[in-house]
């Protein structure tokens, strides 16, 4: 692929600490592309990634899975998407491994990663750990992700209710990360519904972005704290992806901001949110009346005028 100067979706991308003085062990990138000289196809390519590991070990995992897996879907030619992004998580995943077993202090380091592909319309996603993300669109929010947990195992299995699981304290047990012994599979499930198989969310992948969906690409620093409905909210009453990221940020550091947290919003173009709509129809609106009242009042106007005179 060929890098541009010009992502083909409207990108903003804001990482907080978080209230606790921790260093910031989250990375991310957003890269924009387009496909070949002979195919001017653009492409954009984000990634989330959170550090695992004690001291500063979690943030250089972290920077090892951004960069060794966004070399990888830069040097692609995007063609085969998921067959790129799982050689991209297993290269990733054996650096950060060989890096830990040769340096001392970055013994059991690991990251996340939450990938996602656009190539022109078409989405395709590949995720490892918790980190997450969200479609909004017409029918308000999926999360397309699954997270690799202990929790989520448990909510599978029955054993916990949703609202139990918030509060357990094996919440932050990830049974899936980059630099495990055994490089981990991408999890290339994109889930549209609830309780759809997952043959189903496989084939969900290349699906077609519409006019105005919005993704979020995220570290559980945000979704510990803010809810799904809550992100949909959030999201749905700013006026731009801007301020819309920074409320995000600010609930999770309001309700105490425990870990970093790091948000991606990607928008396609195209399509207005309902309140632009109806300014922007308002404006025309009234643009329109003020000029049909010049174009009827101002002949007799100067007609007065020219008899006053």
């Amino acid at each position: 692929m060929i890098r541009s100067k010009r992502a083909h979706l409207h990108v903003i991308a804001l990482s907080h600490p978080g209230m606790k003085g921790k260093n910031n062990e989250d990375r991310y990138a957003v890269s924009s592309y387009n496909l070949s000289p002979q195919d001017p196809t653009p492409a954009l390519f984000a990634i989330v990634s959170d550090g695992i590991g004690g001291h500063r070990a979690g943030e250089v995992a972290a920077e090892m899975a951004v960069n060794y897996i966004c070399q990888v879907v830069a040097e692609s030619d995007g063609m085969h998407p998921l067959q790129v992004m799982k050689r991209a998580v297993h290269t990733a995943s054996e650096a950060i491994a060989a890096q830990a077993a040769s340096a001392d202090g970055l013994e059991g380091m690991g990251a996340t990663c939450a990938c996602v592909w656009v190539i022109g319309n078409k989405l395709y996603t590949a995720a490892v750990g918790d980190s997450r993300i969200y479609l909004l669109c017409a029918g308000g929010i999926h999360q397309l992700t699954t997270d690799h947990t202990w929790i989520q195992e448990a909510k599978d299995k029955g054993i916990l209710t949703a609202d139990e699981a918030r509060k357990h304290p094996n919440v932050h047990v990830i049974r899936r990360y980059l630099g495990s012994s055994q490089p981990p599979r991408a999890d290339f499930r994109l889930r549209l519904h609830e309780g759809e198989s997952d043959a189903h969310a496989h084939a969900n992948q290349g699906m077609p972005l519409q006019p105005g969906d919005i993704l979020l690409i995220c570290t559980d620093g945000l979704t510990d704290l803010v809810w799904k409905d809550e992100i949909l909210t959030a999201i749905r009453s700013k006026r731009d992806l801007k301020s819309a990221a920074q409320t995000l940020i600010d609930l999770a550091n309001e309700r105490g901001g425990h870990d970093n947290s790091t948000v991606i919003l990607l928008s396609m173009p195209g399509g207005e949110r309902k309140e632009e709509a109806h300014r922007n129809l308002f404006s025309w609106l009234r643009g329109g009346i003020t000029g049909f009242i010049l174009l009827i009042v101002g002949p007799a106007a100067l007609a007065w005028l020219q008899r006053g005179l």
